[in-house]
């Protein structure tokens, strides 16, 4: 019995998770506290258009207040990024990745999936779509004033794929040939390093309207 007791308790610590494994895989991005992890684009901090309040971080386009893009300090190439976004009321804004600091705004360089008060199957331009390139293929959109789950993935080999509450919004490869013919037919065509950069920033934009992010983490991918 004691023989038995002991061969089952080491099964059981050789199949227990390791300590951390979580947290070793994920890196959080934002913990409901601080934006330690965020600045401005081309700035040294956020705008204080960006709070956290009530642990989620708010864009509050207030008299006074100066937004911007809120950038990650850090860069990242490949790269699997998990969040929650809310439009308050509708609205515009995005997930801009890849983002290169130049003379331009960020979505000069970087490609972005985009953030709507407006989603349909086929609209380039409509929430999940990799902004006039790529639209979503289904509408999984919840309701203006609720939470939606976000994955984007961009796996080696430059493979990108848009994740909205469970469902594959659509999915592309970064410079192909398809995703050239596609920039080259759009207005992206005469931005010489729009989709060039292979490590860069990710960016939620500051669009003129008010936005909210929560439970934001990224782990890379190799």
């Amino acid at each position: 019995m004691i023989k038995s007791f002991t061969l089952l308790s080491i099964f059981l610590f050789l199949n227990l998770p390791s300590y951390g494994e979580e947290s070793n895989n994920w890196n959080i991005l934002f913990d409901g506290k601080n934006l330690n992890n965020f600045r401005g684009y081309k700035k040294d901090k956020p705008g204080n258009a960006w709070i956290v309040e009530d642990k989620v971080i708010k864009l509050k386009k207030e008299k006074g207040k100066t937004g911007g893009d809120l950038m990650t300090k850090e860069k990242y190439q490949f790269f699997e990024l998990q969040l929650e976004w809310c439009l308050p009321k509708p609205g515009n804004s995005g997930i801009i990745f890849r983002v290169g600091e130049t003379n331009g705004p960020a979505y000069k360089t970087g490609p972005e999936m985009r953030i709507f008060h407006k989603m349909n199957p086929g609209g380039k331009t409509d929430t999940g779509s990799c902004y006039a390139l790529y639209p979503p293929k289904v509408a999984s959109m919840n309701k203006i004033g609720e939470w939606n789950k976000v994955r984007l993935i961009i796996k080696p080999g430059n493979k990108v794929e848009h994740h909205m509450n469970g469902k594959l919004l659509c999915s592309y490869t970064m410079g192909s040939k398809d995703w050239q013919n596609r920039v080259n037919s759009s207005k992206f065509k005469n931005w010489e390093l729009f989709g060039t950069v292979e490590n860069g920033h990710i960016c939620f934009q500051d669009h003129g309207n008010e936005v909210w992010f929560r439970s934001v983490r990224i782990k890379s991918l190799k």
